[in-house]
């Protein structure tokens, strides 16, 4: 193994998000390469630059390598970032795991718990790897489309060893883009995956013409939510108040730009959940993390009303008004008990 290939970075996943953090990559001086499993896209990254599926009108630049054969640029590259739906990390993680390096280093952009047993990426990641191989994950308040467009942004890189941490946030660094450390990699898991559930709800509010007042309340009172879930997870709480944390929330819950806040304003006009994935053209991964942090929070005894509403309209049949009648007859107390 050359000093080269363990100076790269290999990008798994080629949609809009994983395309553009390959972008930013490039453009921070890094060896980076991209792959991704649509045919169609790895022909129009090589041949014409551009992603015309998932990240129109972005050229990437010229030093981007876009990478064809998954197990080959497994085998080449010391440090993976896995920029795949949380549905599929798991198997992702099997697939590539008998191509690793013995010093591979495994990131992940993957937002959400593990359906199926309420796990976060990492413990996936611990299960399916064992515990001696350095974890991190990328997260914070980023639409893809501005990071590709180079737009000044920051975000969050927590991991399980320093020295990956601070080798990952030099890997993105620019002069239009900033990756802060954390050593909280829970914390960060946590926001990444709750914040998707309370865009839905904003964006069902502000559907129903519910106003500032009401969107306001779900943000705060969500972060609030948030933050104690993430603590009963064994996370710090002072990683909420961060980009991870409040900032990711602000930005998906108000921003149109937001697959799960669009999700709600569909809902509230009458669509269906299915036909709403299919007019955005990509996961979104709240509808799933609902379901998730639903049972998790049961499991942990932790009261997310807000959380739960949402669950209870996407898959038990309450209504929009049941539910904003439940949360608004909830009893006053002290804002913090």
């Amino acid at each position: 193994m050359n000093s080269q290939t363990t100076r790269s970075i290999a990008v798994i996943g080629a949609g809009s998000w994983g395309t553009a953090l390959a972008i930013q990559l490039a453009r921070a001086g890094t060896d980076a390469c991209l792959w991704g499993m649509e045919p169609e896209v790895i022909e129009s990254l090589t041949n014409r630059r551009v992603n015309d599926r998932f990240l129109p009108d972005i050229k990437v630049p010229d030093n981007l390598r876009i990478c064809a054969d998954l197990e080959e640029t497994i085998r080449t590259h010391r440090d993976i970032l896995l920029v795949v739906p949380s549905h599929v990390f798991r198997l992702v993680l099997e697939q590539i795991k008998p191509w690793l390096q013995e010093d591979a280093r495994i990131a992940w952009a993957t937002k959400g718990f593990e359906l199926s047993t309420g796990k976060l990426a990492h413990e996936v990641a611990e299960e399916v790897l064992g515990n001696n191989v350095p974890l991190a994950v990328v997260s914070g308040p980023t639409f893809a489309t501005e990071v590709g467009n180079g737009l000044p942004t920051a975000m969050t890189v927590a991991a399980t060893d320093d020295g990956f941490a601070d080798d990952l946030s030099q890997a993105f660094h620019s002069k239009t883009f900033k990756a802060y450390t954390s050593d909280d990699i829970i914390g960060v898991e946590v926001g990444g995956a709750v914040k998707n559930v309370l865009a839905i709800a904003t964006g069902m509010s502000d559907g129903l013409g519910y106003g500032a007042n009401t969107r306001v309340l779900l943000i705060t009172r969500g972060l609030l939510e948030l933050s104690r879930f993430g603590v009963a997870l064994g996370a710090k709480e002072a990683t909420f108040m961060g980009l991870s944390g409040m900032g990711d929330l602000v930005l998906t819950c108000t921003d149109n730009q937001s697959r799960n806040r669009r999700m709600g304003l569909a809902l509230a006009q009458g669509k269906t959940t299915e036909e709403t994935a299919t007019e955005i053209g990509q996961v979104v991964e709240g509808v799933k993390a609902a379901k998730a942090v639903h049972d998790v929070s049961r499991k942990v005894g932790i009261e997310m009303p807000i959380c739960e509403a949402v669950y209870q309209m996407l898959y038990e049949g309450m209504s929009m008004d049941e539910a904003v009648e439940g949360l608004m007859n909830r009893p006053s107390g002290d804002e913090f008990d």
